[in-house]
């Protein structure tokens, strides 16, 4: 049997949840998904009560087993492994994770992410650390896996990769931008690099300890000529060093032979697709959740790769329609090699090349899974377990004693705001105790006036408690603006709240959703990414806040 650290839920049968066995649970670094913004229903019931969405997937992550018997259900023949091996070593060239994919018996643990600038957000580099973790401990499980990335080149949306976001010295948010104009429908992977904005890294990036080092690692990754693609990988493999994955790029042309059995297949069995996965989005809906991709009755789940172009296909009849032109299912086949999937057929011929035991993916990526399923049982016959990526906010020295002085919390901050929580700490204490014995007088003669009405007429009382309401809005305003002007008045203060609020939760968004690793590893050094692999629990679903 085997038996694996990860993931360790315990399910209580009488409620649904799952709760964790650990003496950290209470700890106050760690949050809910669920008190996070933006949490779906869908995604939250998996981490927490995966009985209610069980029917949308064929494994639950919390059983161990699962894994195995995920791994059971792959029949990978030897001759498509050795062309998966050979086309990882024409990329990564050779190592000992291509070594253990090479043996019959491994299986791939995968996650992937689009080729953002500068590695994208830092949960990029979560979910490569989460995927090697996961890989090792199912290895020493008894269960060989190896870690592969999966480099999605084929999007053609160049605004979600033309920019990043890093901080300076000063926790001031800095956007760097990819010079020039849109490029259409060319995959993003294929766009060649006339000049990235390293200089605007560079600056952002002065007064870091460790800038000059992370700025030449830039430089060598983007150097003219180099892709959208093969720089986002070389950095990212720079930046990883011994945690690093395998890389895989499915624009070589090498992967794309391997990528055509399956994706001929979804364009012989198109319309039926679409039927399972509009009955699938109807099932999601009627259950209280929501379809993560828009799926209409046209929908074919395909691109055709055209003339330096992604070319969306559409259904049409018994045959499909793109760019003006008509195609036939027949033909579509004939031209597998140029077909390119779309975010609900991604993972499915991602999977259909690799012996995938178990996928790492964020929220969105996790819940597309659900949606997806149909699309797997019917073109593979097989599904990986859904893991989550870890979900990590970084504090700094400075950060983490600010945290502790203004007894702040991750949650407080995202809710209220820095300056908020902070604030409430600098009212003078005599006007602290006055508004608060003046709130409690007046409830105390609100509740008894609210009481006398009540008993002479129930509609006055109604509409009392209305009013009572109204003033107890009015006076948590008061408290606020006093909470404000004594800030406002405070310079240190002020800055300090700049500065948590721009490392925790700039531009109103969570830290590994906006930032780039980058200026983590210009303020910390390479020996980060070790760090945060030592940190890393897959045990716990939920996002953690971990002190440097």
């Amino acid at each position: 049997m085997l038996k694996l650290a990860v993931p360790c839920w315990a399910s209580s049968a009488a409620s649904g949840a799952y709760l964790l066995r650990w003496d950290w649970e209470m700890d106050a670094a760690r949050i809910r998904q669920t008190e996070l913004p933006g949490t779906t229903a869908l995604f939250a019931d998996y981490l927490y009560a995966f009985d209610r969405v069980a029917r949308f997937y064929t494994w639950d992550p919390h059983d161990t087993e699962s894994f195995r018997k995920a791994a059971a259900a792959i029949d990978f023949q030897a001759q498509r492994r050795a062309a998966l091996v050979e086309v990882l070593r024409e990329q990564n060239g050779p190592g000992e994770l291509l070594d253990l994919l090479a043996r019959p018996e491994t299986v791939a643990v995968v996650t992937g992410q689009q080729v953002g600038l500068f590695t994208g957000p830092c949960y990029t580099v979560y979910k490569a650390l989460t995927a090697v973790r996961l890989a090792r401990q199912l290895s020493e499980a008894g269960l060989p896996a190896a870690p592969v990335f999966w480099l999605a080149t084929e999007d053609h949306d160049f605004a979600e990769v033309d920019h990043c976001w890093v901080f300076n010295a000063r926790q001031q948010t800095v956007r760097l931008q990819m010079p020039g104009e849109s490029v259409g429908s060319q995959p993003v992977g294929r766009i060649q690099i006339a000049a990235a904005p390293v200089e605007g890294l560079r600056e952002a990036l002065t007064g870091l300890p460790f800038a000059a080092e992370v700025v030449a690692a830039v430089e060598r990754a983007y150097a003219p000529g180099e892709t959208l693609g093969s720089a986002f990988g070389k950095l990212l493999k720079d930046v990883l060093g011994p945690q690093a994955p395998l890389l895989f790029d499915p624009l070589h042309p090498a992967a794309r032979r391997l990528a055509a059995p399956a994706l001929g297949q979804a364009a012989r069995l198109a319309h039926e697709l679409s039927r399972g996965v509009l009955e699938r989005g109807a099932a999601l809906t009627a259950a209280g959740y929501h379809a993560q991709v828009l799926v209409e009755p046209h929908t074919s789940f395909l691109f055709l790769l055209e003339g330096g172009r992604r070319v969306p296909l559409r259904l049409e009849g018994d045959g499909f329609v793109g760019n003006g032109r008509r195609y036939t299912s027949d033909e579509l086949v004939e031209r597998a090699e140029d077909l390119s999937p779309n975010a609900l057929l991604r993972p499915v011929i991602q999977d259909s090349m690799l012996p995938t035991v178990a996928y790492v993916g964020g929220p969105a990526e996790v819940a597309y899974l659900a949606q997806s399923g149909p699309l797997y049982d019917r073109l593979l016959g097989r599904m990986p377990v859904a893991v989550p990526r870890q979900s990590l906010t970084l504090l700094d020295a400075r950060a983490a004693k600010l945290m502790a002085r203004y007894h702040l919390t991750l949650d407080g901050l995202i809710h209220g705001g820095a300056g908020e929580g902070i604030a409430a700490q600098l009212v003078p204490p005599h006007i602290e105790a006055a508004l608060r014995e003046t709130s409690e007088k007046l409830w105390d003669l609100l509740e008894s006036l609210g009481a006398e009405l009540e008993r002479f007429d129930p509609t006055l009382g109604e509409a009392f408690a209305r009013s009572r309401r109204k003033i107890g809005y009015q006076m948590l305003k008061t408290d606020r603006k006093v909470a404000r002007e004594a800030l406002r008045r405070d310079d240190r203060a002020q800055a300090e709240a700049a500065y948590l609020h721009g490392l925790l939760y700039p531009e109103k968004r969570l830290q590994e959703r906006l930032y780039s690793i980058l200026p983590f590893l210009a303020q910390h050094g390479g020996a980060l990414i070790g760090r945060l692999a030592e940190e890393l629990r897959l045990d716990c679903p939920d996002h953690r806040v971990i002190t440097l």
